[in-house]
């Protein structure tokens, strides 16, 4: 269980926090060399809460949001541009979660700040990106994250993961952290958060073909070049999903591939042993006090993220029509199919 154990703090970081100092407070107000970017496919669905949202940012205007749309076969591009918001075009096909992310950081090459969301996190306050901003108010931090509150209709096993993964009291985590935290050292989400663009540029830009968590992989280059990660607890976005049990396994399976091809960063950080049985026993007393017949489905998803990650630890071995069924990311895959036949 030890390197599952790893795993799982990447997406279940405890209750135990660093005992470093939060990020300072800032201005209330979006700085002008901000952007804000937004990958977005088939969003037509969320949009009626997104714009809403970003419209009361406080000194936020819709030119500065950039839509990277992959070739959208709703209306997302023509209600984007119709709010104003930049709309960038890419082919489905070209879609890749660190690549596209790079191309928007370069397009994007006059901002001092890059804020990237995904289409279905939802602002929570007018100061949400204003409170992550102001992470930036310490030179030391290089990037920072905000808080994921659950939506209404989450169920409690999904609740409860966002509370511990998203406390509210903020921290700022360094290399130093890393004795005692480990893999929780870098954990962090750009479902919302933020980058210092002299600092992403200087750790060389988004890795071009990760297709899984580019955001570990940019945290963890910069901790180890001495800058800070700030996870900012006032900052806050609605975001949440309710997997059914293919999709958690197929989740795992991502998770697993991931530090199968990343093995530098528990190398660099350690691992976090007895996190797995930590979150458990968390989970646990949650659902005994809030939901207690959720505790057999609790049980077959733990079986089922472990399954899931140890395939993908053990990817190599698998042909690529196996990792495009078990993946959440058959796209990738079916990419990696077609460069195999060239």
């Amino acid at each position: 269980m030890q390197a599952f154990g790893s795993h799982w703090m990447r997406w279940n970081v405890g209750s135990t926090m660093s005992n470093a100092k939060p990020p300072a407070a800032g201005s209330s107000v979006v700085p002008e060399r901000l952007r804000v970017v937004i990958p977005m496919l088939n969003a037509s669905a969320y949009l009626p809460e997104i714009f809403p949202a970003l419209a009361q940012q406080e000194g936020l205007s819709p030119a500065q949001v950039l839509v990277v749309d992959s070739a959208s076969d709703d209306d997302t591009v023509a209600q984007c541009r119709a709010w104003g918001a930049e709309v960038m075009r890419i082919e489905r096909a070209k879609f890749n979660h660190g690549g596209t992310r790079q191309r928007a950081a370069e397009h994007c090459s006059d901002a001092d700040i890059l804020i990237y969301m995904t289409q279905d996190a939802i602002p929570n306050g007018p100061q949400a990106i204003a409170r992550l901003a102001a992470a930036f108010d310490d030179p030391a931090v290089g990037m920072a994250y905000g808080r994921q509150l659950p939506r209404k209709q989450s169920t409690a096993i999904e609740r409860h993961a966002r509370l511990i993964n998203y406390p509210a009291q903020s921290q700022t985590r360094t290399m130093q952290d890393a004795a005692a935290l480990g893999a929780k050292t870098y954990f962090c989400s750009d479902s919302f958060a933020a980058y210092r663009t002299t600092t992403l540029r200087e750790i060389g830009g988004f890795p071009l073909d990760a297709f899984f968590a580019e955001d570990q992989i940019v945290a963890g280059k910069m901790l180890m070049q001495g800058h800070a990660l700030s996870y900012v607890g006032d900052a806050e976005v609605v975001h949440s999903h309710n997997y059914n049990l293919r999709e958690e396994m197929a989740r795992y399976f991502d998770v697993g591939v991931f530090h199968n091809r990343n093995e530098w960063l528990l190398n660099a950080f350690g691992k976090a042993e007895k996190a797995g049985a930590s979150f458990v026993s968390s989970e646990i007393k949650y659902l005994l006090a809030h939901a207690p017949l959720r505790l057999p489905e609790a049980f077959v998803r733990t079986c089922l993220k472990y399954l899931g990650y140890r395939l993908g630890k053990m990817e190599k071995r698998l042909s690529v029509g196996a990792k495009t069924y078990l993946s959440m990311q058959p796209f990738y895959w079916r990419r990696v199919a077609r460069e195999e036949t060239k």
